[in-house]
């Protein structure tokens, strides 16, 4: 039986195509993809993203224990409120989920992580926990709401009251605050600016029709991939998992290699960078009719790879994708799409930024 979040119902009020999301029951869209793509690009869209896993911790070695399990470091955050994007490893330096870490001040911390990988993942935390005398708490009472857009932050700030609205709107970006029942932070998924709302369910239902009042748009899975992969956001699962190491992920910059600090994976990553990185992660732009597609053969004169994520992108009006090919050079790079090989060019995602085409787009 799928599983469900608490404004499932308001979804099928608003006339929204469900479907199965690694056993959620969740919107891919309310009538048009294209449109609710377009409305986070130029105005404003919401995402129901209940089904995301919450993870409060807490306990006087909580930075020791983040320290070690994730692949970034914890002491980058300079202050209280403020956010970190890492991978969290095996020891074969895999990674077992991509997430963001908030620090809520003192020893306590919390950690949003992947609908899909939520079993693994609170099972890994709490098998590294004890010798940190660590306290591991799921969130499920907790639902989440994305508002993003280019007009998201003034159609928040404009339902909350006035001393909490000067104080989520001076937020700078990859930062939270707590305000009252809420938890606002100015982090997401598409590229755009906006805020993550974390709050308790009933109040969620309340909020969902009041963001739809103030204009904001509820939008699907659908247009959440679109608007992540013209991002250049990974999706976990799709472009990475615990057979890729971040490095051929195209997310090195997530690792924190300075100083001695003994993290999880740490001896692997240094192997393989004194062995050679044997990948690498690109992004590809195909100026031809086509779409790319999860799966499909990449040849260049390196060797053959795949696309990762693939997909038509509304913004750019033109096939984007991440793929992954062996290292060294690019020459020849081409996709199989129904029996034909057609071009690609090589880009440094993101291939949107600001709501238009990046340059070289």
């Amino acid at each position: 039986m799928l599983q469900a979040t608490v404004l499932n119902d308001l979804h099928r009020a608003m006339g929204a195509k469900m479907v199965d999301f690694g056993g959620w029951d969740m919107p891919i869209h309310y009538g048009s993809q294209i449109e609710e793509h377009h409305a986070v690009r130029r105005d404003a869209g919401m995402f129901d993203v209940s089904h995301m896993t919450v993870v409060d911790l807490s306990g006087g070695r909580c930075r020791d224990f983040l320290r070690y399990l994730l692949a970034n470091d914890v002491d980058r955050l300079k202050g209280p409120g403020r956010a970190l994007y890492t991978c969290m490893l095996n020891t074969a330096g895999g990674v077992i989920d991509d997430l963001i870490v908030y620090w809520l001040g003192e020893e306590r911390y919390r950690l949003v992580v992947n609908a899909a990988t939520r079993e693994k993942d609170l099972a890994w935390m709490n098998t590294q926990a004890p010798p940190f005398a660590v306290d591991v708490r799921e969130r499920a009472d907790l639902a989440m709401i994305a508002v993003q857009g280019p007009q998201a932050r003034e159609r928040v700030g404009a339902l909350l009251e006035p001393g909490e609205r000067e104080k989520a709107l001076a937020l700078p970006r990859f930062a939270a605050a707590e305000l009252g029942e809420i938890f606002l932070a100015r982090t997401g998924y598409t590229g755009e600016d906006g805020f993550e709302i974390c709050m308790p369910g009933a109040l969620a239902r309340d909020w969902w029709p009041r963001l739809a009042g103030a204009g904001v748009r509820p939008a699907g899975l659908g247009a959440r991939d679109t608007l992540r992969l013209e991002a250049g956001m990974n999706l976990y699962g799709q472009d990475m998992d615990e057979s890729t190491t971040p490095f051929e992920a195209g997310l090195g910059w997530t690792v924190a290699m300075q100083g001695e600090r003994n993290f999880i994976g740490r001896p692997a990553l240094e192997a393989q960078l004194a062995a050679g990185v044997p990948t690498q992660m690109i992004g590809v732009v195909m100026d031809e009719k086509g779409v790319l597609r999860h799966d499909q053969v990449v040849r260049c004169q390196a060797g053959q790879g795949r696309v990762l994520s693939g997909s038509f992108s509304p913004t750019c009006g033109k096939s984007i994708g991440l793929v992954r090919v062996p290292a060294g050079p690019l020459e020849g790079l081409r996709a199989e799409i129904r029996g034909r090989e057609l071009p690609l060019r090589p880009v440094k995602p993101p291939f949107v930024r600001n709501g238009h085409p990046a340059e070289g787009m």
